[in-house]
């Protein structure tokens, strides 16, 4: 094996993390030092490359398949670069799963633009970590990234979350729910505005829907559309008052479907239907939203 420079700095001192070493190979792999198909080394050579144990290789190997980049990670030969998803084509994956990879190479444009219709803030969190953390670390560079979310009012009865025995003078699924839509807001909020430290033009806008969204959507720079269903189920869920008993979703395992304008009319035509019935919302029956 060859010693670069990128080898003597990862087999210094100091022991690198999972999350690091996942850093490197997948920098390897985008930079085309590893190509679809091509079998990684073995974890202990990996391991003795990076100078961890191989239980940190096997993390960090691990966290590069749930990006979608790697497969047959647990056959027991060395895993293969994956090969890349056709265009529009994709196979539908769990929010949480294919929302990341999706908005990571959205952030690769100049002027990012992200619009979401969704009940909470749940699943873009996790999701926008992986291009925020690219942007800090200099790999991603937009100008201008402007991010518009519709969430449910406050002021209405939503049709889901809602307690199983039905809606009583106190409610204590709504006030769950708000609770969680206005701490993932400001939280979302708060971690695209760092990115303005690195002189890039930031703007995030919030309107209320008045209506409970039977489906999320996520519009990528006009040019993808990503659709899941939100799947009701009963559930209960342990809190300091007692046990709420609840019709509610679980929104980060809803499959992600993606429709991209390039993939062909069909797909073009439903990326531009649902930008325009999401502008049409914004434009009309929506209103400012305060996150309190």
């Amino acid at each position: 094996m060859v010693v670069t420079q990128e080898n003597v700095a990862v087999n210094g001192s100091r022991r690198l993390s999972p999350q690091e070493i996942a850093d490197v190979l997948r920098e390897r792999i985008r930079g085309g030092e590893l190509r679809a198909g091509d079998r990684l080394p073995t974890q202990a050579e990996l391991a003795d490359e990076f100078g961890v144990e191989r239980g940190a290789v096997r993390q960090a190997l691990r966290a590069l398949q749930d990006d979608g980049l790697l497969t047959n990670v647990s056959k027991g030969s060395p895993p293969r670069i994956a090969e890349p998803p056709a265009p529009g084509h994709d196979e539908p994956q769990p929010t949480m799963v294919g929302l990341s990879p999706r908005l990571t190479a959205a952030f690769s444009a100049p002027h990012v633009r992200i619009d979401a219709a969704c009940l909470t803030a749940e699943s873009l969190i996790p999701a926008l970590g992986e291009p925020l953390r690219l942007i800090h670390g200099g790999s991603l560079r937009p100008e201008r990234i402007d991010v518009r979310i519709l969430l449910p009012s406050r002021d209405i009865d939503l049709a889901f979350p809602v307690p199983v025995e039905g809606r009583g003078d106190d409610d204590p699924v709504h006030e769950r729910w708000l609770a969680m839509r206005n701490a993932q807001g400001h939280v979302l909020r708060h971690n695209l505005q760092t990115l303005r430290s690195h002189g890039i033009d930031v703007r995030i806008t919030f309107r209320a829907l008045p209506f409970t969204p039977p489906v999320k959507l996520y519009l990528l720079n006009g040019s993808e559309a990503l659709m899941a269903y939100y799947m009701v189920t009963r559930r209960e869920e342990s809190t300091d008052t007692g046990t709420l008993d609840m019709y509610d979703v679980l929104g980060t395992e809803s499959l992600l479907f993606s429709f991209e304008k390039a993939a062909g009319q069909r797909d073009a035509a439903f990326v531009e239907e649902s930008q325009k019935w999401f502008d049409a919302l914004w434009e009309t029956i929506t209103t400012d939203l305060t996150l309190s």
